[in-house]
């Protein structure tokens, strides 16, 4: 597909990759809506790029912003289900200095999987349906994540990402008969607000096991997701952009 005749949603695009993929299909001369909870964020996106709030955790909300989306941009072909959240921590930790004994909270397992996963989702079934009723082909871009391996610390985020990737298979054979592709890509570490507030001394240890010796930035990933736009017999598979960390 030409990013030219590109009409796309970026969920949780108001910040971070989200922001870059949408101001990267605006600079290729994409149509672009932009959904996430952030408001004041929003406000501050470029000129030309409708935007709305959305929370993909809210089912009306989605369905209600996919047709918005269409509305304003005349139809659609593209998804980037960017939107996530972390939430971190051991499913179960045990203090060395105490002994007492904590687990991961409900509400902190349910939100990550709520809009990681859920919501992404959301987006994809609806997405799919204005498609298909509309008789159009597109794109589902799904962001994983390179944590779906298995991430000490990460319970709710790696079952979040790990079936987003394994969803991405499962639409691409649904979606295929109706000209609708679906791809995910998976970051490695990639800077953006929500990893920029880690201390130096870990953020030194990382760079460390990362073989090309880096963070990555949106623009890495920003490459791999235009490969999936742009590809047309690419369907049904993940690419892992983490500088090698993901191989050792």
């Amino acid at each position: 597909m030409d990013l030219t005749q590109v009409k796309a949603i970026v969920t949780g695009g108001a910040q971070g990759m989200g922001r870059h993929f949408a101001e990267q299909l605006l600079a290729a001369g994409a149509k672009v809506a932009v959904g996430d909870v952030d408001t004041d964020k929003l406000a501050e996106l470029p000129e030309g790029i409708a935007s709305r709030k959305l929370d993909v955790s809210d089912e009306q909300d989605v369905e209600s912003f996919v047709a918005w989306a269409a509305e304003q941009m005349g139809g659609l072909n593209v998804l980037i289900n960017n939107a996530g959240i972390i939430r971190d921590g051991l499913l179960v930790r045990k203090s060395r200095s105490t002994g007492e004994i904590t687990k991961m909270s409900a509400a902190q397992l349910r939100s990550v999987l709520d809009v990681n996963l859920v919501g992404a989702t959301f987006a994809a079934r609806e997405f799919a349906m204005n498609l298909i009723q509309a008789g159009e082909k597109g794109v589902i871009v799904n962001i994983s994540s390179i944590a779906r391996h298995g991430s000490r610390g990460q319970t709710n985020y790696v079952a979040a990402k790990a079936a987003l990737a394994a969803n991405t298979v499962t639409w691409m054979r649904e979606f295929a008969p109706f000209g609708i592709r679906v791809g995910a890509v998976a970051p490695g570490m990639i800077e953006t607000p929500m990893t920029q507030g880690m201390n130096q001394a870990a953020r030194d240890r990382l760079v460390q096991s990362i073989p090309l010796g880096r963070i990555g930035v949106p623009e890495d990933i920003w490459r791999a997701v235009q490969f999936v736009i742009e590809c047309d017999y690419f369907s049904g598979r993940t690419i892992d952009v983490d500088g090698g960390s993901g191989m050792g």
